[in-house]
């Protein structure tokens, strides 16, 4: 019995199990005090996305800072969908689409941030302020549930899992039309 190569056999853009995709967009603004401030940064999130954030809280106490353990510090949301292609997209005109390489993970994710929300095209308000905020894009292959589901769980093999370079390729490739490039 001959065994074939799964590369020689099968085209690479013909498998829909190796098409790569947006599985997540975490959008995280940190404003490192709690009360008013990250109420209102949750709002500017809530215009945004139209979605409930959630809050994080302190691990511990530092003085210096002046924050408290448990104590809400920052908010975020995680995005799914065309919605997050869109806030993706919105985000990346900010940034000229271009990233750094090291704005790509080993693992295939990416991530940037922008210093003022009102870049996005939101209406500035007087009495939230200006916000910059963390875009964490998480990429994904068809077939990473066998890793994560309850019974039974395998693992992903090395060449279903996404690496950096590809994960470059794919962003150039989508973004083209834009003239996105990743620099060094």
């Amino acid at each position: 019995r001959a065994w074939h190569s799964p590369i020689t056999t099968m085209a690479e853009d013909s498998n829909p199990m190796r098409e790569m995709f947006i599985e997540k967009l975490v959008l995280n603004i940190s404003v490192g005090e709690s009360g008013d401030r990250v109420t209102r940064a949750g709002k500017v999130l809530q215009q945004l996305t139209e979605q409930e954030p959630c809050y994080s809280r302190a691990r511990y106490t530092v003085r210096t800072f002046g924050i408290r353990r448990n104590e809400k510090i920052a908010t975020y949301v995680t995005v799914r969908g065309e919605k997050a292609k869109d806030i993706i997209s919105k985000g990346l005109a900010v940034k000229e689409f271009e990233l750094r390489r090291r704005n790509f993970s080993a693992a295939g994710n990416w991530g940037f941030g922008i210093s003022e929300h009102i870049d996005l095209g939101l209406k500035y308000d007087p009495n939230a302020g200006i916000y910059g905020m963390d875009f964490y894009v998480n990429m994904r292959r068809a077939g990473t549930r066998v890793a994560k589901r309850k019974l039974r769980p395998g693992k992903v093999g090395q060449r279903q899992r996404i690496s950096k370079e590809e994960a470059i390729n794919w962003f150039e490739k989508t973004w083209n039309e834009d003239f996105a490039k990743v620099l060094n």
